[in-house]
């Protein structure tokens, strides 16, 4: 990728014409801050670079971002990204969704994704609702919290996102809250430069339909990662998110010589080997 000295600043990626729509105080304002800065820090350029999004509030996302953008079904963001980057290896591709849409009816392509290491970079924004749907229960909604699916309180605990990550062996896992911009930043360029699958936590509050996660009560709850924690050690990733009372920000796992998937390799085996062999005896 050419150095940000060596490119016209007019031809950096940066916000599109288009007016965002979501809510005032919406986190997603934070996100798409910290997302268009990062690029440009990164010195990548509009062609170089696709947002793949699922359907939600943050699925608007790419709307309002100057590249490429790719607005998919309901849960199929992370396949459609993995076709794009199958196709042109060359470019940046961000996928950005929700927690409904990531965890909920898309929740099996996440491991399938992070065990095949592939080089993208995931922004997982969690509002711990379905705004999109006037705020009913999502995977992460907290217990008690009443919501119109929920009249009495919900019942079903949240799922733990970092700690799936983790399990599955996600190259890079990283955290922080939409309103701390120099951190949010921070990990999203590091997530783009990880050779690898990089799946960053977002906290995302919505203003709208959760009065429960909010800006003050995540200042709270979120405690930045210590300089002497160590990135590169699972154990250590799974002991400082077990063993935190509250949520960590920052990278919190970061695989050391992280080998992400080729989409150039041609895949030779015995048995592809042996079928090419038969294919040919009786063609």
């Amino acid at each position: 990728m050419t150095p940000i000295a060596h490119i016209d600043p007019s031809r950096l990626v940066d916000k599109n014409r288009v007016t965002p729509i979501w809510c005032p105080g919406c986190g997603d304002y934070g996100v798409l801050q910290s997302l268009v800065r990062a690029l440009q820090d990164l010195g990548r350029s509009p062609k170089d670079t696709v947002l793949v999004s699922g359907i939600g509030c943050s699925g608007r996302l790419p709307y309002f971002v100057d590249a490429y953008g790719f607005h998919t079904l309901h849960g199929r963001a992370l396949p459609a990204a993995l076709g794009v980057k199958l196709a042109n290896p060359d470019l940046t591709v961000i996928v950005v969704g929700g927690d409904g849409d990531g965890f909920g009816i898309g929740g099996g392509h996440v491991p399938h994704i992070a065990r095949r290491n592939v080089d993208i970079t995931y922004l997982i924004l969690d509002n711990g609702v379905y705004a999109l749907t006037k705020g009913h229960s999502s995977p992460t909604t907290t217990p008690g919290q009443k919501t119109p699916s929920a009249r009495q309180g919900e019942e079903a605990r949240p799922l733990d996102i970092i700690g799936m990550l983790l399990a599955y062996r996600s190259s890079f896992v990283a955290a922080a809250h939409s309103n701390d911009r120099p951190t949010l930043t921070s990990v999203i360029k590091e997530g783009i430069l990880h050779p690898g699958f990089a799946a960053v936590h977002v906290f995302s509050p919505c203003p709208t339909y959760n009065d429960i996660m909010t800006p003050d009560s995540l200042r709270l709850a979120i405690r930045n990662l210590p300089e002497d924690h160590n990135r590169h050690s699972l154990a250590a990733a799974m002991a400082a998110h077990y063993g935190t009372d509250g949520f960590l920000g920052g990278v919190i796992y970061q695989e050391e010589d992280s080998q992400p998937m080729n989409p150039h390799r041609e895949p030779e085996s015995e048995s592809r080997r042996r079928f090419l062999e038969l294919a040919a005896r009786y063609a």
